[in-house]
């Protein structure tokens, strides 16, 4: 489907409006997490993993958080449980971390990697866009992707745990089957927009990774 010229001028509008209405706000640099309620405790500045049994899961600035919800109203932590359970039935660890520095899939999975005792991760936006990275890939290489995050089902998410971890084994991976919807992108374009301004105001610059635990 087609994005009409109607279509692209609402879409503009209502990203300039919350860019616009968060800025009178509250100036972008001061924002913190420190008092929004999360789903997530933080344990300590990120490093580098030595267990290769390792996957990470890297999130968001906003998962968890300000964001909830999925662009399709699946709960964040219902989200992360079944990722982390697809890993642990392929018998390695998931290790939770959240990338403060970008709200970019790729980026966040290529850090998540990076840090990642197995040099595999997931990163996953908090719309619910997720990837399967590896560190020595570049940023926007990838292992699997799924872009389509309102065709995605807390199944699919348990998948892709299993994956990274098979990955992370060496094992043979068949990849997740992606699901295609050509209306997709029409109905929730401008959802998506608001979802991804919204995280990325709280994107930290140089900002340090965090390992997390589920509260």
């Amino acid at each position: 489907m087609e994005l009409s010229n109607e279509l692209i001028e609402q879409i503009t509008k209502l990203v300039i409006q919350e860019i616009n209405k968060s800025k009178n706000v509250v100036n972008k640099e001061s924002k913190t997490l420190d008092s929004v309620p999360s789903i997530f405790n933080d344990i300590k500045v990120a490093e580098r993993g030595v267990n290769r049994k390792e996957v990470a899961i890297g999130v968001g600035p906003a998962f968890g958080s300000i964001i909830t919800k999925t662009i399709n109203d699946l709960q964040h932590k219902q989200v992360i449980k079944e990722i982390m359970a697809g890993i642990e039935e392929e018998g390695m660890i998931p290790r939770l971390i959240r990338v403060n520095k970008s709200s970019d899939v790729a980026f966040i999975g290529k850090e998540a990697a990076r840090l990642s005792g197995s040099g595999i991760s997931i990163g996953i936006q908090s719309k619910g866009t997720s990837i399967i990275h590896q560190k020595d890939l570049y940023p926007l290489t990838n292992l699997e992707l799924f872009p389509q995050a309102p065709l995605l089902t807390l199944e699919t998410y348990r998948q892709i745990g299993k994956n990274a971890a098979k990955y992370a084994k060496g094992a043979l991976v068949k990849p997740i089957e992606s699901k295609n919807d050509s209306t997709i992108r029409a109905k929730y374009q401008v959802k998506a927009a608001l979802m991804h301004t919204k995280e990325t105001e709280y994107v930290v610059n140089g900002g340090n990774s965090i390992d997390i635990t589920l509260s």
